[in-house]
């Protein structure tokens, strides 16, 4: 008998204030037609003056739990994937157990930028594998907007506010690729690509800063590099691409979306696409689009997903798993 990571749960949250890409036309040289076509973003959500990464983290957590049919005393950890949490330090996560009123277990949080909530699943699974936990509630949760420069075209329409999150718990499986749970994952960094996307400040700098992007340049790398972890993951799974029933991809931008699955051999019809929607949302991506892929009724109990994403490092992973 094989120790599996099974999604028990799935929940997320977006702030109220949706913003439209006409919005940005009175204070910005483009236009809804110029953001549609180079990224399929049609309106996004951003936080309110009552928002926090931490709360709305643990939104997201609440629905989880509730979709669970489970409390906070149940979860034995918290892993949380930011890029902007709340304070320097303490960790985002630490703030979401409090605000549950959870008191005994462990909570921390992974910065791996766009590909934090891979690196974070990652994490869970290996802890509830090693036995160190039962139940992990794994959180994806960005407050982007308050790191956008205003008077870039380039970047500050490309980005939203959110958090998903997904509970793992432990389930004995039988060895096979017909498990529920997580099959394989797969991380990667490589740091030489750091000034193709990073924000300009930060503890050394005495500010908080702005995010800084090469799109051209993060595109290229991208596509192959997704397509190339995503193809490694299933490998790992012992699958084929085939099997695949769903890929759940982070939502940057839809022509890399759309080039992936096309690297991938797999039709756009069997791709969850949110990003007309919620924009980049960084970390919170992944998890929200499960989340809304399963309320949607597309994503069903014993599908085959895979989930890849690419951040700022530069940064990227796969997880394959049966929902």
């Amino acid at each position: 008998m094989t120790v599996r990571s099974v999604v028990r749960g799935v929940g997320h949250y977006l702030p109220s204030r949706v913003v439209e890409n006409t919005e940005f036309e009175a204070t910005l040289d483009t236009n809804d037609a110029w953001i549609r076509a180079r990224s399929g973003i049609e309106r996004r959500h951003f936080a309110t003056d009552g928002d926090t990464t931490s709360s709305m983290a643990t939104a997201a957590a609440k629905a989880a739990l509730a979709d669970a049919r489970l409390n906070a005393h149940d979860i034995d950890a918290i892993v949380l994937a930011t890029s902007t949490a709340d304070l320097t330090f303490p960790s985002a996560a630490t703030m979401v157990q409090a605000q549950l009123g959870m008191t005994s277990g462990f909570a921390f949080d992974v910065q791996a930028v766009c590909a934090g909530f891979v690196y974070a699943l990652s994490n869970a699974n290996a802890m509830i594998i090693s036995g160190q936990a039962k139940r992990v509630l794994v959180i994806g949760a960005e407050t982007f907007s308050k790191i956008m420069d205003w008077t870039d075209r380039s970047t500050c329409v490309l980005f939203g506010d959110g958090a998903g999150a997904l509970i793992l718990e432990a389930q004995t499986g039988g060895g096979t690729t017909e498990d529920r749970g997580i099959l394989s994952t797969d991380l990667n960094s490589d740091g030489r690509y750091r000034d193709l996307l990073f924000v300009d400040g930060g503890i050394s700098t005495g500010s908080s800063g702005y995010l800084r992007m090469q799109g051209n340049q993060v595109f290229r790398h991208a596509v192959e590099k997704l397509a190339g972890t995503a193809n490694t993951a299933i490998e790992r799974a012992g699958i084929n691409s085939e099997d695949i029933d769903w890929v759940v991809p982070h939502q940057a931008n839809i022509r890399i979306i759309q080039g992936t699955a096309k690297k991938m051999n797999i039709p756009m019809d069997r791709v969850i696409v949110t990003v007309q929607d919620h924009g980049n949302t960084s970390a919170a991506s992944i998890p929200l689009a499960l989340s809304v892929g399963r309320d949607r009724g597309q994503i069903k109990s014993g599908d085959l997903i895979v989930t890849e994403a690419i951040g700022g490092g530069l940064a990227w992973g796969a997880v394959v798993l049966r929902w």
